[in-house]
């Protein structure tokens, strides 16, 4: 995720970390040689039809609202997923005030609350479909389906502290609900990240942005002249960076720009926990060149 300042209008026009151009520009740079390339054909040999613009203004206005209707869509999985961690981050906090209101033994909150950190872990690389590698999740890092394994494990320790007395009926009933809670938002991240957009959508906006500004020098060249690949360029740079930004949106777990910070908020769990673990917290994570992983 981009995390910087309102950038100085230098800043705004130059900024590639954050921007989508790496991503559109060979595509935009082929649409802009090939405008170029009719227009000098017609130049020298004039042979292409002068369409109406009032046809392409009408195709522009449907792809401007089928982008939109996209981009709401992408951006809503988006914010669900971040509500989601959110609700992870909030239910680590209350373990770990809950635990030590409910369970007196020291050694039995320890394990319970490391336990917590490493099912977040765990579901961290789960959802980036990265190894389970690193000590935070070494403990079930060869189980079928890690997340699980973790808070089964922690389910496991609240169930033996309870029969052997450490913690009573209420406190267990409060510790087993917020295991619910926390399997509960597990769940919806899984959901999104299992459940793409539509390929077909995707499908839908590439083809007919590509075939609409292979056919805009048409409308264009007899009015702009050589001006057409640059219009042709622009018009490309903002519809192939609409579509760029939703698909990146709609994929909230990657590790792309737009990615959530899921590993900020892993740290931030930390942080919250190392009080009740008698550790130093760690400090927060920083953004590296405007980008917080």
């Amino acid at each position: 995720m981009i995390v910087r300042d309102k950038p100085s209008v230098w800043e705004l026009m130059t900024a590639l970390r954050g921007s989508v151009v790496p991503q559109i520009v060979r595509p935009v740079l082929f649409l802009v040689g090939f405008a170029l390339a009719l227009v000098a054909l017609d130049h020298r040999w004039p042979v292409l039809p002068r369409l109406d613009g009032s046809a392409f203004a009408v195709f522009g206005i449907g792809l401007s609202l089928f982008l939109g209707f996209r981009n709401n869509a992408a951006y809503d999985r988006w914010w669900e997923a971040r509500k989601l961690w959110g609700g992870l981050l909030a239910d680590m906090r209350s373990l770990a005030r809950e635990v030590a209101v409910f369970c007196p033994d020291p050694a039995t909150a320890n394990r319970m609350l490391r336990g917590a950190l490493v099912f977040l872990h765990a579901h961290r690389l789960n959802l980036r479909r990265l190894p389970m590698e690193g000590p935070q999740v070494a403990s079930v890092a060869d189980s079928a389906h890690p997340p699980c394994t973790a808070l089964d494990a922690l389910n496991a320790e609240l169930t033996t502290a309870h029969r052997a007395g450490l913690i009573d009926g209420f406190g267990a009933r409060a510790l087993s609900g917020r295991l619910a809670s926390m399997a509960l938002q597990q769940a919806g991240c899984e959901r999104i990240a299992g459940s793409p957009l539509p390929f077909v959508y995707s499908l839908l906006i590439y083809r007919t942005t590509f075939l609409y500004c292979l056919m805009l020098p048409l409308a264009l060249n007899a009015t702009t002249g050589w001006m057409t690949p640059v219009f042709v360029g622009v018009v490309a740079y903002m519809f192939l960076g609409l579509a760029e930004v939703t698909e990146e949106l709609s994929h909230p777990f990657g590790t792309t720009q737009n990615g959530i910070a899921l590993d900020a908020i892993c740290r931030a769990a930390e942080i919250s926990l190392a009080p009740h673990l008698g550790e130093v917290p760690p400090p927060p994570l920083a953004p590296v060149d405007h980008y917080l992983g």
